[in-house]
Parts: C-alpha cells; structure tokens; sequence
C-alpha cells in the first residue's frame, strides 16, 4: 500500500485502512442523532476502533442529499470536544469538513487528516491550513453542495470525468502547496451521482491509479445499495438492511488494492478486509510464483 504523509507510522499499512465513521449530527442519512452528545460519540468512536477501525472520521454536518448547511459555530462545537476526546485516548482521527476553521481547530486538537468532500471547492482556504498543519488530506470529486448535487449527476463518460476532475483537484492543491504525498482520492460515490454511476465508478477504479495517489471510498449503506436491495415493490431497502451489502464491497474493494474505505460498522467490514488482503496476496503469489 502506498503511504501518505502526514498520517502516523501505524497507519502505514500493507492491507487497506478502515476509516470508522462518527457522525456528530441530528440528520445524517445513517445514523443521525444518534451520537450529537459528545460522550456518547467519543464512546462510540472508542468502539470502533475496538472493532478494528484504524482511523476515526469525526463530521458535525450531514452531506446526505438535499442537507442544508450548518453554520460554522455550530460545526465547530459538536465536532471539536469529540476530536479531543478521542485523540486523548491515543485514536488517529480525520475531521470531515469543508470549512478552514473547523479543520484548523481539529488539526490543532491533534487530527491528522481532513476529510474534505467538496476536495477544496468549499472553502478556498482549507488547503492552506493541510498544507501548513503538514495534514493528510482527501481530496473527493464534487460538483456542488447537497442540495443541488442530484441535478448535477449528468455525465458522458463518468468514469473518465470523475478521474479528469479529480485529476484537476489534485494539481490544483499541489499548486497551492500541498505535497502530492499528502494527498488522498475519494471518487465520491453517491455526490453528483445516480446508481447507474456508482457501479460504473467501482468497476473501473482502476483508471484512478493514472492520479498516483491512495484512493479512499465510501460506499457505506449508501442510496445504490439500497436500490440494488429494492423488493419486488421497488422500495429501497431501509439503510439498517444495508450493511452485507457494504461488506460485500469491501472486501471487493479491498482485494483490488484501494488504500481505504469509510464504514459505519467496522467488525465485519474488517473482516472483509482481511479476505481482500489475502486474495491480494495470493493473486500476487500466483502471478511471481
């Protein structure tokens, strides 16, 4: 696996990292509200990492489809006492934010990487902080804000347009400072995307590696599975009905070599993991044995 600077040597892993999820917000698509008490989050981050995460990813503002902002204030203060929480208890955390002040108060409290889903677009500003925090920092294809994103998932070649826009991110952050070893790629599944993208997105993964650069992805009981899972009614199958589904994609994912994946359970997608890791290695020893 490919290392990334500015993250901590245990995270330099021969196996694909598995980024726990705390979402300190009342309206996320898959767990909001359930961990807004900041006791309550950091014990959950505490579990996750039990289970087996390697990272914990703390995020105070839903980015679900059609979610409106939160203010700035009000991000800080879910997010910042849970990121102190947990590094006090040793846990390598990522902040997910679009905003410079809320990643430049996580990083100071000990963060060591920026989850940025808008990959810099957002808030002009955020890369400065990465770069002079000397942060690891993913970078996600994205075409706008939730509330408009769904109208915006129109594409000719969709793999080609999300590895050309991501590809232009990334030369857009080093111009601005950033070591290209800092930088992580998050295809954004479900951001500016319709099923049918997704899956396009997963099967051709592989075009990504032309950015030289880790690859991150959240497929985590997203909206395409849910579809895929529909019953013969056509209904979505509930997010809580969701999770084989996500582990299924793991260790897919983790056998075809990605650097990471963001989850919201961990137990079992760790376990997926360690299936990709060996079909990996025995793929490798069939082909230089």
């Amino acid at each position: 696996m490919t290392s990334v600077r500015g993250l901590p040597a245990g995270l330099d892993l021969d196996r694909c990292v598995v980024m726990g999820v705390v979402n300190v917000t009342p309206d996320s698509f898959s767990d909001g509200g359930r961990w807004l008490e900041p006791g309550a989050a950091v014990a959950h981050g505490l579990d996750l990492v039990a289970e087996g995460a390697d990272l914990v990813d703390v995020g105070g503002e839903s980015t679900r489809p059609g979610a409106a902002r939160v203010d700035a204030d009000e991000e800080l203060r879910r997010v910042l006492p849970v990121v102190q929480g947990l590094v006090a208890a040793g846990v390598p955390v990522s902040i997910d934010t679009m905003r410079a002040t809320t990643a430049e108060a996580a990083l100071a409290a000990g963060a060591c990487l920026v989850n940025d889903v808008s990959g810099g677009l957002a808030d002009t500003d955020l890369p400065r902080v990465a770069r002079d925090a000397g942060a690891a920092y993913v970078v996600m294809h994205w075409r706008g804000h939730s509330t408009s994103m769904d109208e915006r998932a129109v594409y000719a070649d969709v793999v080609g347009e999300v590895v050309a826009e991501l590809g232009q991110r990334v030369d857009a952050l080093v111009a601005a400072g950033l070591d290209p070893d800092q930088l992580v790629v998050d295809p954004g599944l479900g951001f500016a995307k319709r099923a049918e993208h997704n899956w396009a997105v997963l099967a051709g993964l592989e075009q990504l590696a032309a950015l030289g650069r880790p690859v991150l992805v959240g497929a985590s009981r997203k909206r395409f599975l849910g579809a895929l899972l529909s019953g013969s009614d056509g209904v979505p199958a509930p997010v809580e009905e969701r999770e084989a589904a996500t582990v299924a994609v793991t260790g897919l994912l983790a056998a075809a070599g990605v650097w990471g994946v963001r989850v919201h359970s961990v137990r079992a997608n760790r376990a997926a993991v360690e299936v990709g890791r060996a079909t990996r290695a025995a793929r490798a020893g069939a082909l230089h044995g």
